[in-house]
Order: C-alpha cells, then sequence, then structure tokens
C-alpha cells in the first residue's frame, strides 16, 4: 500500500486515496510496444558513484541525509536454471545530485542502507518494493518505513501498465534501454553499461515520483527536479 506516514521536516508523499482520482485524459494509461519503439531512448547523464571507498560512502551518506525523496531499485544476478535463485547484487540509490550504486557483496555499504530504509524522513521510491524489500532482507536486516512503491500508485490511478519502463513511456516521454536487465550483477567489476543501467532505473524512480506529484497523484509538493536532464 503506498500510503505514507506524515514526518515533520521532509517531504512525505502520499498516493491519493480518492477513488474518484484519474490521470489527464491526454495521457495515455498503456502504451503499446509500436509506440514505445518510437520514442527516444534516454540515460541518466548526471553524477554516477560506484561507492568503492571510505570517501564514496560518506559522500552517499552526505548526500543521502539531506534528500527528502530517492529513487530506489536494486538488480540481481539472473537464474537460468530451475530451482536457482540468487540474492540482490547491487543496490541503486537517486538523489537530486547523483545516483550511488552499492555493491551488496562490500559490506560495509550494509549499514548506511539498512539506515536509508529503516529512515522515516526520507521516501524511498521504487517499483514492486515488496519483492526487493523480502530479498534485502536475507542480506542485511532493516525495518523499512516510508516506502512509495510506484506501480501501486500507477495502479489506483487509472494505468493498465505499471513497470518502470511503462510508466516512462507513458509519464516521461522516453525509451529506457533493458539490454543488460540479464548481466551478471555479482560480477566484481561491472562494465559501464551496467552501471548507465542501474543508475538510469534509479533515476527515473525518482521522476516518476515528482511526476506522479506534479499530476497531482501525490499529496505533497514534490521538490525539484534533479540536476541531471535526460539525454540520448
Amino acid at each position: 500500500m503506498p500510503l505514507l506516514q506524515d514526518v515533520p521536516g521532509r517531504a512525505t508523499l502520499h498516493a491519493s486515496m480518492n477513488p474518484t482520482a484519474t490521470v489527464d485524459l491526454q495521457i495515455p494509461r498503456s502504451i503499446s510496444r509500436e509506440d514505445m519503439a518510437k520514442l527516444a531512448i534516454r540515460r541518466y547523464e548526471g553524477r554516477i558513484c560506484l561507492v568503492a571507498t571510505p570517501e564514496d560512502l560518506e559522500e552517499a551518506r552526505a548526500d543521502l541525509g539531506e534528500e527528502s525523496i530517492v529513487g530506489f531499485d536494486t538488480e540481481t544476478r539472473p537464474a537460468f536454471r530451475k530451482g536457482e535463485s540468487h540474492l540482490p547484487a547491487l543496490v541503486q540509490v537517486a538523489t537530486a545530485r547523483a545516483v550511488y550504486l552499492f555493491q551488496l557483496r562490500r559490506t560495509e555499504v550494509h549499514p548506511l542502507l539498512a539506515g536509508l530504509l529503516s529512515d522515516p524522513r526520507t521516501v524511498k521510491a521504487g517499483v514492486s518494493l515488496r519483492d526487493d524489500l523480502r530479498a534485502l532482507k536475507a542480506v542485511f536486516a532493516f525495518e523499512e518505513k516510508n516506502m512509495l512503491d510506484l506501480g501501486l500508485v500507477a495502479r489506483r490511478s487509472g494505468f493498465g501498465q505499471t513497470g518502470v519502463r511503462n510508466l516512462a513511456g507513458m509519464l516521461l516521454g522516453f525509451r529506457i534501454p533493458k539490454g543488460t536487465k540479464t548481466s551478471n550483477w555479482a560480477a566484481p567489476q561491472l562494465s559501464a553499461a551496467q552501471i548507465a543501467y542501474a543508475a538510469t532505473d534509479a533515476w527515473a524512480c525518482r521522476e516518476l515520483t515528482l511526476r506522479f506529484a506534479s499530476l497531482g497523484l501525490l499529496r505533497a509538493k514534490a521538490p525539484a527536479a534533479s540536476d541531471a536532464a535526460p539525454g540520448g
């Protein structure tokens, strides 16, 4: 359920509980593959920090401490055999200033992420968060607070498609490439394509949150859009 508790001093977003609240008729509530293919591809072009040093960790900690809304996503090594499964390997967090990539094999990042997920002052926005959170709890302990599932917001607002890529096409007007989705996210060294893909997903979740708010589907004023404009 995408309803969030009120927390003084930070932006707290709520999905509109008005049953008559619907999206502007000019905004499609579904998008075909053909229409999606016509959209320009966009990737995040701002600062990306692959957290690998104590300095990186402190930069992330300081930035996240000032943020009221972050885009949130995870990546997991794909399983190709029946009965095979893997734990999440990467967490992506987007602020207005940067996207931080946390490789979960680096255990020193776990306390920061647990603190973020448990912080009631910061909205964490993503899609299919229930599955992400369940899997993350097998890696480190936390009690999640102030999570905003954009898929649930979209469904409640009358959208027929609720994935990040479809929502980006309908609401942001661009197409997110997905060529590296099934790559090995547990690799010690991530490729440039993996880094760009992971950062774009988290950034898109934050941008979608701002878009939902601008449409009146979230009962709070969202902060300004991120400094990094989409590019081709």
